[in-house]
């Protein structure tokens, strides 16, 4: 019986639902919100399909991002020369005195 008493409450449900939208329909300028609505579902669809495609836009830079600094820093690199030491003077051997 608590089946069948909620299954009727359901269609009932169902059916005042179905005239309340019918009614809505009727009521003056109903009709620009539903398109109106109807735009902001479908700008949001969209929104969410471009947001999906920068996460592999922002891995590609990543990525791009990496490769310029190792180049940078393997160009880097050969440019420099390690500078140069100073070298000791050679003793000079010390004059043998004339005999």
């Amino acid at each position: 019986m608590a089946q069948e008493r909620g299954q009727d409450i359901f269609s009932r449900l169902a059916d005042r639902g179905e005239d309340v939208i019918g009614r809505l329909t009727e009521l003056p300028g109903a009709q620009r919100f539903f398109e109106t609505a109807n735009q902001l579902k479908e700008r949001t669809d969209e929104m969410q399909r471009r947001l999906r495609g920068l996460d592999a836009l922002e891995r590609r830079v990543d990525a791009l991002e990496r490769k310029v600094d190792e180049l940078s820093k393997a160009k880097a690199a050969p440019a420099r020369k390690p500078a140069a030491k100073p070298r000791a003077a050679k003793p000079r051997p010390k004059p043998t005195p004339p005999a």
